[in-house]
């Protein structure tokens, strides 16, 4: 049936209102669970949607399951061919997200990793804009500060540390800006909610290192190709303060749902101009059109779902 999300659950393709835990379930008491975020981007002029960088994703995702002590039994070549049969299934023809998760599935009390039985699902569901790419946002540092990797693993995408996400978000919301900028213990910028950050300064794009507690985005690596490849620009990994912040000719975001969002203002000052800068609006420009397909040169980060459509030009 057109326009049905699905999901891949407990080793069968179904309708995703069919896919249910139970309440005692290991990962929902615990958070003992990680996940990946894809996106699968539709391309209305090509009547196309596009896969993006599906096999990273994957591939990530089996880093993060071994941090916690969990194994896949598929091989990532599986694991993309089953995200391709459920898209198909679902033929909507707009954006979709598709979530893989590996969780605790078992239903047992009790807080630890070993001796819980594991699982592996996923679903896809319409997913549009999550953030003003077009406008841009505005944020605010937050008060909380990004989870350390000596308490849990940020460079695995573990559910249960999003807690330290969700508390940002909604305390920039409810101070009036759309997203929250978050700093580590030592005080330097981390990364967004959901997003990795990027600064445009004198002619160089900045982005805060791994030692600095990000997640290493797909996305951010898609960005920094783009911007030393096609821009010329040199990029540097580099520890950034907070006031660093404020004098930034550009500031942007990257992530799966964010895609490449500029920021405009942070903690009521503005960045730069005030507007989209023209760094910003041209990796925006590049990144679009790889992910929607009108770049022959990154072909090999999409995947077309729809093989019956014939691509045009």
């Amino acid at each position: 049936m057109p326009g049905t999300p699905y999901a891949f659950f407990k080793g069968e393709f179904m309708p995703l209102a069919e896919a249910k835990i139970g309440i005692m379930t290991h990962a929902f008491n615990y958070g003992t669970a990680v996940f990946e975020g894809i996106r699968a981007n539709w391309n209305a002029d090509q009547q196309q949607l596009y896969l993006f960088r599906a096999l990273e994703h994957f591939q990530r995702l089996r880093k993060s399951a071994h941090i916690l002590m969990m194994e896949i039994d598929y091989a990532d070549e599986q694991l993309v061919a089953i995200t391709h049969e459920l898209l198909r299934k679902a033929a909507f023809r707009e954006d979709m997200y598709v979530r893989p998760m590996v969780y605790k599935s078992q239903e047992v009390l009790g807080v630890r990793l070993h001796d819980v039985e594991q699982d592996l699902l996923i679903y896809t569901a319409p997913f549009g804009a999550y953030l003003d790419i077009d406008k841009g946002i505005r944020c605010c540092t937050s008060s909380w500060r990004r989870a350390e990797d000596t308490a849990i693993p940020v460079r695995a995408k573990v559910n249960g540390v999003y807690v330290n996400s969700a508390l940002a978000k909604t305390e920039a919301f409810q101070r009036g800006y759309e997203e929250a900028i978050l700093l580590n213990e030592d005080g330097h910028v981390s990364e967004g909610s959901g997003e990795n950050i990027f600064l445009v300064m004198n002619g160089k794009l900045y982005t805060p290192p791994s030692a600095d507690n990000i997640l290493v985005g797909i996305t951010r690596a898609a960005v920094i190709e783009l911007a030393r490849a096609e821009l010329g620009l040199e990029v540097l990994e580099a520890p950034i303060d907070r006031s660093e912040l404020y004098v930034a000719d550009e500031l942007f975001m990257t992530g799966t749902a964010a895609h490449v969002t500029p920021v405009l203002e942070v903690d009521g000052r503005a960045i730069g101009s005030g507007g989209i800068g023209p760094v910003t609006a041209k990796l925006q420009e590049l990144y679009f059109g790889a992910a929607l397909g009108r770049l022959p040169q990154y072909e090999r980060w999409i995947q077309p779902l729809y093989t019956d459509q014939p691509v045009r030009a």
